[in-house]
């Protein structure tokens, strides 16, 4: 199951990175560099939820896929938040917050796993809306430009990252006081 459609859609999100930041270093005008990187995050973002609906229309679930698909997921939110700090669209508190909730809680899961308690730390409703903000600030920030003459993605998306920094939190400890009845047992 290591090169099925699916999977190999997942893998497009990780090789998606250095095309995402290589972007911003093309001698292209900067809204073209935006407009490339906005459009370029947000196909590679709907992988995630092609591969799936593919993996499970197609009968092509695996152990391996599984595993595979929030890694792919966290490197392109991860490298994407550093491109926005670098680019200074995005506060470095922000990009703290967010990547330490992923890597807190990714170590987390595992370990719930290893002790055959993964249902706990199952994903939750809170975790998703924190995923969806974040999949929207992302290419607001981005894109940083007038959306139809309208809409100040810029702005937005500056409110919608640190939406999505407390929903990170939020989500954050919703998932280790699920944890701390099974680490208390085992602490024993």
């Amino acid at each position: 199951m290591f090169w099925t459609l699916p999977t190999i859609m997942t893998w497009t999100r990780i090789v998606a990175i250095p095309l995402i930041v290589g972007v911003f270093y093309l001698p292209l005008a900067e809204p073209m560099r935006n407009l490339i990187a906005t459009v370029m995050f947000i196909v590679f973002a709907a992988t995630d939820w092609l591969d799936g609906y593919l993996a499970r229309k197609l009968n092509q679930t695996s152990a391996f896929g599984a595993f595979l698909d929030p890694v792919a997921d966290k490197f392109l939110v991860c490298a994407s938040l550093l491109v926005l700090v670098h680019l200074n669209r995005a506060d470095v508190f922000v990009a703290l917050i967010i990547i330490g909730r992923e890597i807190a809680i990714s170590a987390l899961r595992e370990w719930m796993a290893q002790i055959g308690a993964s249902k706990s730390v199952a994903v939750h409703m809170i975790g998703k809306v924190k995923t969806t903000v974040q999949m929207v600030a992302i290419p607001f920030l981005l894109y940083d430009r007038r959306l139809f003459g309208v809409i100040d993605t810029g702005w937005w998306g500056q409110w919608l990252i640190w939406i999505s920094a407390v929903l990170t939190i939020w989500s954050m400890v919703y998932y280790l006081q699920k944890a701390i009845p099974e680490i208390r047992a085992r602490a024993k």
